[in-house]
């Protein structure tokens, strides 16, 4: 068999074996389905059960459902909480997302789609506002990962409820919290729950001092090849606080990074990862990080790095004729009133002008060409275009559909957010790319099937007009945001 035949029969291959994953995934989706119904069927008997106990105190009322859990618990060999747990999702997601769990079943979404829309849409007690919710949403859903719809669905969600973004946050803020749940092998793992704002701007820190260190040592690593002599291994004294050797870690921290003991040199062998849970708890327990290792690299060393977040904010939202709209890297919402601030403290911005029917983004009105096409593309894009993934646009490589080499085009219709994993994919794997206008990417994978990819969808925030703006064509106007 020829390389070309050898090729064709992969590929066919390839297409046969998604055509079973895909066959096999609707029997299952039709089975989970089916069981949330009898779960949604076993919670409704419980409510009567405990209907007729009109005169009976909570305790006795809540038995028939602890009961119900209880038996399907023993028989499903799990805990009767998580069980009754699952009996409420089940009969929210039957009673309350008909259209939902009907999708579901019939295979056209799965099961961590459903909970996301259901997540999303609990807060929406009106029944026609659901419906219009799952209309909107379904039809994203059965076209995107999970948790690429996640965002869209709060989007959707957001303007449909007559609550606002910024009550519902005033709420939600006083359940922060900070937890530690202990594991095995002496580890344990510590949690937090506060404003998306602040939490990702930790995790950003983090990020960008965990990199920094990274570009030391690689560094030392160059210095000490140049300098013709070879790392040397070297003991480590145990950092303060029990954190780790040198401060920051099992790696080792200033000496991870050159300096050195007694001449001798230490490379950082440790993962992103583990730098960042080292700095978290060195910062935690020190206040700062005890040994900085990156002072080489940037300048006023670790402490000097901020945490860097995009937010996007409807001109509306801003100037408080509408409460909704902003968004955190394109992940979740961000409440109005930190939206403002953000914005009014920020050195600068980029204003993004969308179509006002479809949302599509047409321009940022920034003149210098290359940095223009980023931020254009940015804003356009919000992540990594290959379908399913969600990296943020500014962490992501800028992917030339046809290749510069080849000829292509250094334009907007030509470029798009591609992180580093699925940039090496696209070139290294025999996928190819074709652009479509309005930014739709088509995927040709190297079985020959095809997928295709669209930049995530806007929801449109319109304000209420005045009282004495209701006559004729006046109220068909819509905002662009």
């Amino acid at each position: 068999m020829g390389d070309q035949e050898q090729r064709e029969a992969d590929a066919f291959r390839a297409r046969e074996l998604v055509a079973e994953a895909r066959r096999l995934r609707q029997v299952i989706a039709a089975a989970e389905a089916d069981l949330a119904r009898t779960h949604a069927d076993a919670f409704a008997l419980a409510e009567e059960q405990t209907g007729r106990l009109r005169d009976a105190s909570t305790r006795e009322r809540e038995m028939p459902l602890r009961s119900m859990a209880a038996e399907f618990a023993v028989d499903a060999r799990t805990s009767d909480r998580t069980m009754q747990t699952h009996l409420f999702e089940a009969h929210r997601t039957v009673t309350q997302f008909p259209a939902t769990w009907a999708a579901w079943h019939e295979g056209r979404v799965s099961r961590t789609h459903v909970r996301v829309i259901v997540e999303a849409g609990a807060d929406l007690d009106d029944e026609h506002a659901r419906v219009a919710f799952e209309q909107d949403v379904l039809d994203y859903a059965e076209t995107t990962s999970p948790n690429r719809l996640r965002s869209y669905a709060e989007q959707v969600a957001e303007a449909l409820n007559p609550r606002s973004m910024q009550e519902r946050h005033d709420e939600a803020v006083h359940g922060r919290r900070v937890w530690v749940e202990d594991l095995r092998d002496g580890m344990s793992m510590l949690g937090a729950i506060g404003p998306s704002v602040e939490i990702h701007g930790v995790y950003d820190r983090l990020t960008r001092q965990a990199k920094a260190i990274k570009a030391a040592d690689r560094a030392a690593r160059r210095e000490a090849v140049e300098g013709g002599g070879g790392p040397a291994v070297a003991e480590a004294d145990a950092g303060p606080a029990g954190v780790g050797p040198a401060g920051v870690g099992g790696g080792g921290g200033a000496d991870a990074v050159g300096g050195g003991v007694d001449g001798e040199v230490w490379f950082d062998e440790r993962t992103l990862d583990q730098i960042r849970t080292d700095l978290l708890l060195d910062m935690m327990l020190t206040s700062t990080p005890s040994v900085d290792g990156a002072g080489g690299v940037v300048e006023g060393g670790l402490g000097a790095i901020r945490a860097h977040v995009q937010v996007t904010v409807p001109a509306t939202s801003l100037a408080g004729t509408t409460t909704g709209g902003a968004e955190l890297d394109g992940k979740c919402a961000v409440d109005a009133e930190t939206a403002r601030i953000l914005a009014g403290n920020a050195p600068g911005f980029d204003r993004v002008f969308l179509d006002p029917i479809g949302g599509a983004v047409l321009a940022v009105d920034r003149r210098h060409a290359t940095a223009a096409q980023k931020r254009y593309l940015m804003a356009r894009d919000v992540r990594c275009r290959f379908p399913g993934c969600r990296r943020p646009a500014r962490e992501c490589d800028w992917d030339h559909r046809e290749d510069y080499a080849l000829g292509g085009k250094t334009d907007v219709e030509n470029l798009g957010a591609f992180c580093k994993r699925h940039h090496t994919l696209k070139h290294a794997a025999g996928w190819t790319v074709v652009q479509h206008p309005g930014g739709r990417l088509q995927f040709t994978a190297p079985s020959g099937l095809e997928y295709t990819d669209d930049p995530p969808p806007r929801v449109m925030f319109i304000p209420d007009p005045p009282p004495d703006r209701g006559r004729a064509g006046v109220d068909d106007v819509r905002a662009p945001f």
